[in-house]
């Protein structure tokens, strides 16, 4: 006999750690233990404690992304095919720059692809300094497993004419692509690799930090509460850089006598500022998931929930003719479908609910978490929730 019920995902609240489930036990919900539960009122009220360099830069303090094409040689048949003659044509103009004259049409390319190779070269590398690079198939090559990148030179999006670094190396796929007799096994993705530290920077990208005596703070998301309470702390603890914030992403500062400016980016962004956490919930439907920020608060409002659990039952039976009328003995499958509808629970929120209030009424009512992300899309809906509601 197969039954077949509606098995209720995992449900969590990313922040806080507030609720949880036991596999063990099928998903049924565990007592909620709140450990510190003031502290994380203070922590939505105030913001939470982190330095200025992990959630902002300095502006001219950044990555710079390059780009690059090159043939992976080494092959073992899985490369690029006659479909693909710009494989034959970059084949030929590299023997070409060792001497050796070849017609592109001439060339067997199945041992070679051709790939783009990218890579992001981060603040202050120096000549010398090895970068991963990633390569990615660009014609019709099964299979880049065993390969090694040719050297390749990488450019910079506003200079095509001179290469920031310079690629080569063996290629790791982190997986395989074997086939015999009709059948197949891949894991992973076969026409993309990496080629760690397989690139070395050859020319420094010009950069500045200093703008007409004064410097930059540039934080990663904007927001004008944080960006008041950075110029706050910076004017409590280094007055000497005269902090203004201009607008909820950019800080200025004055460059005082005395500081380089390594000197004073490296106080700067060691301070320690209270960070806001913007009101949020992130739902995943695809998979049942569930995130809420700090600062998340509801409105007065009743939540009746119930749920209806859809079971199919499936057994077999055998079919057994009359006597003397010449039938035949069988096996038939029969299905009895039954659906259960459970009583309706209803909750109360009552007003400014915190997610720790919301969290205990999801835990009283033990919905599943399709049930709790249908809950949240009509408080929403209705008025109740003030928060961002964001649908992935």
């Amino acid at each position: 006999m197969l039954k077949r019920t509606l098995t209720p995902l995992a449900f969590a609240l990313a922040m806080l750690g507030i609720a949880q489930t036991d596999p063990a036990s099928g998903g049924t919900s565990t007592p909620v233990k709140f450990t510190n539960e003031q502290q994380a009122l203070d922590t939505e009220r105030n913001g939470i404690d982190v330095r200025i360099k992990d959630i902002g830069r300095f502006r001219g303090v950044r990555r710079n992304q390059l780009l690059g094409y090159g043939l992976v040689v080494g092959l073992e048949g899985t490369g690029d095919s006659r479909k693909t003659p710009f494989t034959q044509t970059l084949l030929a103009n590299a023997m070409k720059n060792f001497g050796t004259m070849v017609e592109p049409g001439s060339m067997d390319s199945k041992n070679i692809a051709t790939v783009a190779i990218t890579a992001e070269l981060p603040p202050f590398a120096s000549p010398g300094n090895s970068i991963d690079i990633t390569v990615q198939s660009i014609g019709d090559a099964k299979s880049l497993q065993g390969g090694y990148l040719l050297q390749a030179p990488l450019y910079g999006a506003s200079d095509k004419d001179n290469a920031i670094a310079v690629a080569q190396g063996a290629v790791s796929i982190g997986g395989f692509n074997v086939s015999a007799g009709g059948n197949k096994i891949q894991k992973n993705h076969v026409n993309v690799g990496r080629v760690p530290g397989g690139a070395i920077v050859e020319r420094v990208i010009p950069y500045q930090v200093v703008y007409g005596g004064r410097m930059f703070v540039e934080l990663d998301e904007g927001d004008l509460t944080t960006a008041n309470r950075i110029a706050n702390r910076i004017r409590d603890l280094k007055p000497e850089f005269n902090p203004v914030s201009i607008d909820g992403g950019t800080i200025q500062l004055d460059l005082p006598s005395g500081y380089s400016p390594v000197q004073a980016m490296s106080v700067i962004e060691m301070i320690q500022v209270k960070v806001d956490i913007p009101a949020m919930v992130i739902i995943n439907e695809r998979t049942g998931t569930i995130a809420m920020g700090a600062n998340v608060r509801l409105g007065p409002a009743v939540i009746s929930q119930g749920s209806l659990q859809i079971i199919i039952e499936e057994y077999n039976d055998v079919s057994q003719p009359a006597p003397f009328s010449n039938g035949r003995t069988r096996d038939v499958t029969n299905h009895k479908v039954d659906a259960v509808e459970e009583t309706a629970q209803i909750g109360l929120l009552n007003p400014v609910t915190t997610i720790a209030d919301l969290a205990r009424v999801f835990q009283a009512l033990k919905v599943s978490p399709r049930d709790a992300i249908a809950i949240l899309q009509a408080l929403k809906e209705q008025g109740s929730l003030k928060a961002r509601l964001k649908i992935q």
